[in-house]
């Protein structure tokens, strides 16, 4: 950061193993490392944790070493509690949270508490407590990612199959919880703007799900296309419901979460095949035009350090906290005039990356506070991947980001 005769007094902890000084930046970490989101939590966080040692190996942010103090944080109860202890012990920046429900009241108490949060996967709405002053969103948000899923069957799947765009009736079927409502909204929003036939919405809760009702619901919409947001277990069992009944249709597409994960298809098997994924791009998939020469090194780097760490490639939630804490630390925190979390938001905001410039292949503009999109990046990045057969996947859309051309393959009904 410039003018570094700025002491970051703040960071000095107490805890055990987590001292600070002028030497080094301790950023919190709150994840769900364990529990329903761990996997993808885990994820997440292993992203940041390698953007991290990338950024240390390179000198750190202005010559500090940046540690990392990460909270296993499972469910919405314990999100408060974390962020509190964080405080307690001198930390103003947090990564977070992959679960949009964990991100929510954890975003909520940084910003109260005058910390700055940075939100690195979770794309279900957030409060508006100090979105566009304290708090920043790096991924796509829900919304967008339902919005993108209509675009893309408007555009470039109905004239595959044949059909008009206004021919076709779409079904929305949303877990009924913070993340699964903004992305059903978006989707529902995009097929009214786009003048589409919404067939019906069915949201369901995630604890008492009925999905032979659900189905049976549906059939009577006659849907032609049906949009999907849920959780991986959820969506492999309405996904073998909808099979199981021969629910007729000529397409699916799901969201981050589920339709994009690589479980689903190993999961699903065959069932799988033929079925869309509007997320977040990941390592094993996207492709490498649409990034800047740095951007594709960041990733050769980052993807050769997780695969020696874990044995695997970056998942979306792995690429996801990876490209987002180089944001912040690659860019806004060298950028910033001070050490303080105003210092940084202020850097932030007048951030300007262009798209194809983080190893996801976003770029960086953060909607400042008041507008209607605060804090969010509005040049975030999301992709079309399809099933393609048996455990393979491909980004079809848009074309900077896609390795392969859409395929009207017909999905089991």
């Amino acid at each position: 950061m410039r003018r570094l005769a700025v002491v970051l007094v703040a960071v000095a902890l107490v805890a055990t193993g987590c001292s600070g000084g002028r030497g080094t930046i301790v950023i919190g970490a709150v994840y769900p490392l364990s529990g329903s989101q761990g996997p993808g939590g885990l994820d997440e966080f292993r992203g940041v944790q390698v953007a991290v040692d990338l950024i240390n190996r390179a000198g750190g942010v202005d010559g500090r070493t940046i540690v990392l103090r990460p909270l296993d944080v499972r469910s919405p109860d314990g999100a408060v509690p974390a962020i509190d202890r964080l405080h307690r012990e001198g930390v103003r920046f947090v990564f977070g949270s992959y679960g949009s429900t964990i991100s929510r009241p954890a975003a909520a108490e940084a910003a109260r508490l005058g910390m700055l949060f940075w939100e690195t996967g979770a794309v279900g709405d957030m409060l508006d407590v100090g979105q566009g002053t304290l708090v920043f969103r790096v991924a796509p948000t829900g919304a967008v990612l339902g919005r993108v899923a209509v675009e893309f069957i408007e555009r470039q799947l109905a004239p595959l199959l044949h059909r008009s765009p206004g021919s076709l009736r779409f079904a929305v079927a949303n877990v009924d919880d913070v993340y699964g409502r903004a992305v059903a909204r978006g989707a529902v929003e995009e097929i009214s703007a786009r003048h589409l036939t919404l067939a019906g919405q069915f949201p369901y809760e995630l604890a008492r799900p009925d999905f032979p009702a659900l189905v049976q619901r549906m059939a009577a919409a006659r849907p032609d296309v049906l949009f999907v947001s849920a959780y991986v277990q959820d969506a492999v069992a309405l996904r073998r419901e909808t099979v199981r009944q021969h629910l007729p249709l000529l397409a699916s597409i799901g969201t981050s979460s589920s339709y994009c994960m690589p479980e689903f298809g190993a999961t699903l098997g065959k069932d799988a095949v033929g079925l869309f994924a509007s997320d977040k791009p990941d390592e094993a998939v996207i492709g490498r035009r649409g990034l800047n020469s740095l951007a594709r090194e960041l990733l050769s780097q980052g993807g050769t350090l997780y695969r020696s760490q874990y044995g695997k490639e970056m998942s979306a939630a792995a690429l996801a906290g990876f490209s987002a804490a180089l944001a912040l630390l690659k860019w806004v925190m060298p950028n910033a005039d001070g050490a303080t979390p105003a210092d940084v938001a202020r850097s932030a905001l007048a951030m300007r990356l262009p798209v194809g410039s983080l190893p996801n292949g976003s770029g960086l503009r953060f909607a400042p506070a008041g507008s209607p999109d605060s804090g969010a990046n509005i040049l975030a990045a999301s992709v079309i991947e399809q099933w393609i057969g048996v455990r393979q996947r491909a980004v079809v859309w848009p074309p900077q980001l896609a390795t392969r051309d859409v395929q009207a393959i017909p999905i089991a009904t």
